[in-house]
This record gives structure tokens, sequence and C-alpha cells, in this order.
């Protein structure tokens, strides 16, 4: 699929997420180190939650593909969902001692600490017969993080997913998204997460993860230039402060990062992703579409939390209009 198509597909804005949800807890007041901490506020979490969130307030249709656990943690994150307004027809409970992610966060820019709970993750429950039981009839898209990867039942899943997704004339879109602690080793991360890139007509990752899909952190771009003369029809090479390139088969395009005053480092790539993805919903242009990805990730970092810190469509459009436009470095 090329820009075109895809960006003619996009357009139907209705979007099927698979990863996971989790609840996140934030060391309160902000600045506040865990360790000192007396009181924690509780939030929305985990990267595909995040990344529906956002789309979801920029005007999109979301549902989000997963297991969740049958205990308090676990609705919690359904009465989340719903209060974002995104779908959860296609999630699953499940039990046997399996949990729902939580992550114990602090709102600090310099030595952020983030403690994530990871063991018999709900999530990693998902399976084929899930993935059988779904019908992608009316979606756009589906995008999938690389998280969803680590284990061989949900990687099993999440490549049926695209198989099917591809299938049905889908948009595929994955965020590399590699957390390392999630896998065995780098090198099964490196060779499950390419065949996936590969997999995708979208492909979101930062200059650490093209690296690892390269094999080599020097490769990265590289790599990314090489997924699209396969086949992908973009690649976001991100590179943090200095900006992205992104790749296209006929063009690349370097933009740079909006100024921001950052309360903590975590949820701008799924901010960026979201806004990213809605902006080429609404038929923006390519470089249109990255800068507002880049303005949400800024907006989101300056705020408490992932997913209340994401903006909506009239306070993008309002950073986007007051702020500097950026340039690259």
């Amino acid at each position: 699929m090329n820009l075109a198509a895809a960006s003619e597909r996009l357009r139907g804005n209705r979007f099927a997420i698979l990863g996971r949800a989790g609840m996140d807890f934030y060391a309160d007041p902000p600045g506040t180190a865990t360790p000192e901490a007396s009181r924690f506020v509780a939030h929305l979490g985990g990267s595909a939650a995040n990344i529906a969130v956002q789309l979801v307030k920029l005007g999109a249709t979301a549902r989000l593909l997963t297991c969740l656990s049958d205990d308090a943690v676990g609705r919690f994150c359904l009465t989340q969902l719903e209060h974002y307004g995104i779908g959860r027809e296609l999630i699953r409970m499940v039990g046997g001692g399996l949990r729902t992610s939580l992550a114990v966060v602090e709102t600090r820019l310099e030595n952020c600490q983030s403690v994530i709970y990871r063991n018999g993750a709900a999530d990693f429950a998902l399976t084929t017969e899930d993935v059988e039981r779904t019908s992608f009839a009316g979606d756009a898209a589906l995008v999938i993080t690389g998280t969803a990867l680590a284990e061989p039942g949900s990687r099993a899943a999440t490549m049926a997913a695209l198989a099917k997704a591809r299938n049905d004339g889908l948009v595929t879109v994955i965020d590399i998204d590699y957390r390392p602690y999630s896998w065995d080793s780098q090198e099964t991360a490196r060779r499950i997460n390419l065949s996936a890139a590969r997999a995708c007509d979208i492909v979101i990752g930062n200059d650490v993860e093209f690296g690892l899909l390269a094999g080599r952190n020097e490769d990265g771009l590289t790599m990314a230039r090489t997924l699209v003369a396969e086949g992908a029809a973009v690649a976001v090479y991100k590179m943090g402060e200095q900006g992205a390139v992104t790749i296209t088969r006929e063009s690349e395009l370097r933009t740079g990062i909006y100024a921001t005053v950052a309360l903590k480092p975590t949820g701008a790539g799924d901010a960026f992703m979201g806004g990213f993805l809605a902006a080429l919903a609404n038929g923006l242009s390519l470089r249109k579409a990255v800068l507002r990805g880049s303005a949400a990730a800024a907006i989101t970092v300056s705020r408490v939390g992932c997913a209340p810190a994401m903006p909506d469509a009239t306070e993008l459009e309002t950073f986007i209009t007051t702020a500097t436009e950026p340039t690259c470095s």
C-alpha cells in the first residue's frame, strides 16, 4: 500500500489498537520522588490505551483489542476506557492469577523513575482465537505496539491480527515500542519486531528502536529507508530533541520539535502516534501530520499523566497556532 492509498483508507477515521492497557500510579504532588511520596494519583496507562485516548480526543473512533485481569485493577481500566470513549467490545477478561500492568511513575524530568510490574501480564493472554473472533469490518487501520510481540501467545495473536487486517485492506501500523525488560534477548526482539515491521504500512520508532531492527544503532536510519523500499508506505525515524526524519518512497522530510516546558518524559511517543494518525485521517499532508504528532507530544510531556495529559482537538489547534513552528536542528 502506498502513501496515497493509506491516507485515503485512514479517512475512515476508525482504529483498532492491539496492546496493553494498565493502571499508572503517579507520585503526588508533581516533582515528588517515589520513596518520599505519601500519596499517589491513578490514571489509565499502557501504550495501546494511550494511543487510543489520543485518537479519540482528536475525533477518531477507537477500540482496544487486549486482555485485562478480572479484578479491581482490570475493572478500573475498563471504567477509564469508557470514560475516554474507547470501544471495549474486543476486550476479554482473564483470571488464573494474570494481572493487569501497573506502573509507578514520577512526574519529574530529571532522574524520573518508572517501575513497571509485568509479571503474569494479562495482555499477554491474547490468543489467535481472540483474533479469529474479531471482525475488522469498518475499521480503517490496525495499530499494534511492539510490547505485544514479547511473549509467544500474544505474538502469534498479533501476527495473526496483522495478516487478517492486511487481507481486509486495513492500513497496518506499528509503534516499535521496544522495552528490553519484556524480552529474553535483544536478538529475539530484533528478529520478531523486524518481521512485524515488514508486515506494516506505517512504521514509527525512535533511533534506538530502528537501530534494534538493523542490529546496530548506527544503521537505524538505513533500516527505516530499507523498510520503505521493501513496501512500507511511511517510516518515521524519531531522534528526540533533534526531531524526526519521515521517509516515503518519493521523498524524505526532516522536521524539528516544538519547544515546551516538560514535567516528565513519559507519554510522548503515544501522543505522537495518535496525533500523527488523526491528522492523516483528517486529510492533512504528511508534513502537517508529523508536526501535529510532535505538538501532541510536547503538550503531553508538559502535564501530569499520559492519558489525561493528551490534548483534545481545540487544545492542539491552539498550541499549533500560538507556538513557533519548529525548525530542524
